[in-house]
């Protein structure tokens, strides 16, 4: 089996194995070469590395990625991909698919038979209607990773490296900066895709932090002071704030804990940065 980076091979598997596109897993095959490389050198694949990748679709990007590691297990949930996939990688004996929901898988577990607990590099071509939940989920858990390289929505890819005060940022931005270092690779067009999809998108890696920027007493309080500040991006942080259910705190509290960080009664929580935050944080936790 060739390489599959290019339309007329990706078109050919499709056909010949009679492959419908499923809506409800997003998906689109890159076939650009220029782009699989861009990924494997954004990721920093060596011969070293164990490499759990997200959605393989007919192993495009696994055929790079099992030349460059030294194992690869990659998460495929549509069981009609998973006979093409031992097709395209039957050359390859370092790649092991799993039919599963990556949602549902024990990347923990998979690191410490694979990987002997060492931090892992994940890599994939997210389906975009998951891709928070997918991203967000590596990162809270306490699987041992050293970074994350994945296609992703542009748009999505720029609210994860937004500063304040940008329109793109919030909390998105704050949640993965908190855990992750963000980096932009590459942009990739429509037409890099098959089928073509209604967006642009871009390649992201994010480099796992050892530890937070910003030390909280309350974790789960500083996320939801800074959920709470983006749900109404009109309003002032302390009107915010102070309608936001599961909120203990009364306005006053609230404008008077901004005064102890140097902010105005009048700001909005676009402003802030993820070290305001943590600052307000502590302030209403002893309040």
């Amino acid at each position: 089996m060739g390489k599959l980076a290019n339309p007329k091979k990706t078109i050919e598997i499709i056909q010949k194995n009679r492959f419908n596109f499923q809506k409800k897993y997003g998906q689109n095959f890159l076939i650009d070469s220029h782009v699989l490389d861009k990924i494997i050198a954004a990721a920093e694949i060596v011969k070293e590395d164990f490499v759990l990748e997200i959605g393989p679709g007919i192993g495009t990007l696994t055929q790079y990625l099992a030349e460059s590691a030294r194992e690869v297990a990659a998460v495929e949930i549509d069981r009609n991909l998973i006979p093409i996939l031992g097709e395209t990688l039957s050359s390859y004996d370092n790649v092991t698919i799993i039919n599963q929901d990556i949602l549902k898988v024990d990347i923990a577990a998979l690191a410490e038979q694979r990987n002997g607990g060492r931090p892992i590099k994940v890599v994939g071509n997210l389906p975009y209607y998951i891709t928070t939940p997918i991203v967000m989920g590596l990162l809270e858990s306490d699987v041992p990773l050293e970074s994350i390289t994945v296609m992703v929505q542009k748009e999505v890819a720029q609210r994860m490296q937004a500063q304040p005060g940008t329109k793109d940022y919030g909390a998105l931005s704050l949640a993965v900066q908190y855990y992750a270092e963000p980096y932009l690779a590459a942009n990739v067009p429509p037409n890099c895709f098959i089928p073509r999809p209604g967006v642009g998108s871009a390649v992201i890696r994010l480099n796992k932090r050892k530890e937070p920027p910003v030390a909280v007493t309350d974790e789960k309080l500083l996320f939801s002071l800074i959920r709470a500040s983006f749900n109404q991006r009109r309003k002032t942080l302390v009107n915010g704030l102070n309608n936001a259910g599961g909120l203990p705190f009364s306005k006053e509290q609230i404008a008077e804990a901004l005064r102890q960080i140097g902010q105005s009664e009048t700001v909005r929580g676009e402003t802030l940065t993820l070290e305001d935050f943590a600052a307000l944080s502590e302030a209403l936790t002893s309040a």
